[in-house]
Formats: C-alpha cells, sequence, structure tokens
C-alpha cells in the first residue's frame, strides 16, 4: 500500500445504493442491446418484424439514457472539460468541483421536474403505441425513476464533495479528467 493509499471503505448502504443504480443502468444497456440485436436478426433472416419494435427501441433508448445519466453523475465519469481546472490550485480544483456538482444538480433538478410532466401527460392523454396499443406511460415513469436517481446521486456527491470529500471514490474528491 503507498503513502497516501486510503484503506478500502466498507460498503455501506450509500455505497450499495450507488451501485445498485449502476446495475439498473447496466441492464437497461443490455435491454436495449438485445432489442436491436434481436430486431434486425429476426428482419435479415427471417422477414420478420417485431410488433412495436420502433416504438420499444426508442422508449428503452430514452430509459437507457436517463439512467445512464444517474450511473455517471456520482462517479464523475463522464467527459469533462478541465482547461481552467488543470491550472489552479487544489483549493480552488474543489471549489470548482462543488460549484460544478451544484450547477448540475439545479439542471437534472429542474429537467426531473419536467420530466415529470411527461409521465403524466401520456397517461392523461392515453398516448399508445403504434401496432399493440401498449400504453407509453410505464416506459416514462421509468426514465424518470432514472432522473429521480440521478437527482438523489448528485445530492449525494454534492454532500460528500462538501462535507466528506475523503469518502469520495478512490479517496480523490476530484473529477477525473478523460485523457
Amino acid at each position: 500500500m503507498t503513502e497516501h493509499a486510503v484503506p478500502p471503505r466498507h460498503r455501506n448502504l450509500m455505497d450499495r445504493f450507488i451501485n445498485g443504480i449502476e446495475l439498473i443502468a447496466a441492464f437497461f444497456v443490455g435491454i436495449v442491446a438485445a432489442d436491436i440485436f434481436i430486431s434486425v436478426l429476426l428482419r435479415y433472416f427471417f422477414a420478420i418484424q417485431i410488433p412495436d419494435a420502433y416504438d420499444f427501441g426508442r422508449l428503452l433508448l430514452g430509459i437507457l439514457i436517463f439512467w445512464g445519466i444517474a450511473a455517471t453523475s456520482y462517479r464523475g465519469t463522464h467527459i469533462t472539460v478541465d482547461l481552467v481546472w488543470a491550472n489552479v490550485g487544489p483549493r480552488h480544483q474543489r471549489f470548482i468541483d462543488v460549484f460544478a456538482t451544484l450547477v448540475l444538480l439545479f439542471v437534472v433538478t429542474v429537467q426531473t421536474y419536467t420530466l415529470f410532466d411527461k409521465v403524466t401527460g401520456t397517461y392523461n392523454d392515453n398516448v399508445l403505441t403504434f401496432d399493440l396499443r401498449l400504453p407509453t406511460w410505464p416506459f416514462f415513469a421509468l426514465a424518470w425513476a432514472g432522473d429521480a436517481a440521478a437527482v438523489l446521486l448528485i445530492a449525494i456527491r454534492t454532500y460528500r464533495l462538501i462535507f466528506h470529500p475523503e469518502e469520495m471514490e478512490d479517496g480523490a474528491y476530484r473529477i477525473k479528467p478523460v485523457e
């Protein structure tokens, strides 16, 4: 173990929650991939189309996007631009990280509010898929749940950045730049 290495943390309830969100996002990646693969396979080899395959694909992709936002928001593994951040000291880097996370929290919270409006709108308007006439609001609700999970994870990240930076991944509070 190096001099500055942090000993492994015990997996507390919050860390298990965070990992659970990431597993749900990974599950939806698999579902979207399977939907696309099976649709292409059936269409190419058997000239059969799954009813509502297009609707399911776009609705599942929407779910995947919002759960993906949740999965990347806490870890800070999304693409970042760090021109200013890389040229300031650690104190200012932490300030920039906290400010950026607060802005992200605000934006995703507003997005979650507006997406909930979309869920209720599709429910009230009884929007259905084309072939099977299935209601689409449950898909929107699953996407909204991913967005709500993102708000929770960003709030946890903000709390940890401000009050417990040592609890961030690998003992570092900084967002890792993409190289």
